[in-house]
């Protein structure tokens, strides 16, 4: 049976997404080359990831010679706002109270972190 794709973005999606967000635009060969600092990846599989990628809009390609260049059309703060979104949904029962009193309940957080929690509580409770 194939794998649902995911609405949100992948492991390797998001990696190729930093590709583009941090370079502004890229081809499969400028990607692949950025991607392939950190680890062995193939020209194939950032062209299908790419692919995929257009498929879910979140990037779009124009023609530049014989390649496609791509440019991101979702930010990351859109793309982070809809991975947590999904994560609410799928996980806490569409209730991000859950999620924040999971995290705060198993994470470990600094001073500086509570404190800027406990200030984003006070504005809420205006």
């Amino acid at each position: 049976m194939a794998r649902k794709k995911s609405p949100t973005l992948t492991e390797v999606e998001q990696q190729v997404m930093e590709v583009l967000w941090d370079a502004g635009s890229g081809t499969v060969a400028e990607v692949t080359e950025a991607l392939t600092r950190y680890k062995k990846v193939a020209f194939n599989t950032v062209q299908t990831v790419l692919r995929i990628l257009e498929e879910k809009r979140y990037v779009r390609h124009r023609a530049e010679g014989r390649a496609f260049r791509y440019t991101a059309i979702v930010d990351r703060d859109t793309a982070s706002t809809s991975a947590v979104n999904y994560l609410v949904r799928r996980f806490f029962d569409g209730a991000p109270g859950k999620l924040a009193m999971n995290l705060i309940e198993n994470e470990r957080l600094s001073p500086e972190e509570l404190a800027q929690l406990n200030a984003l509580i006070e504005k809420a409770k205006l």
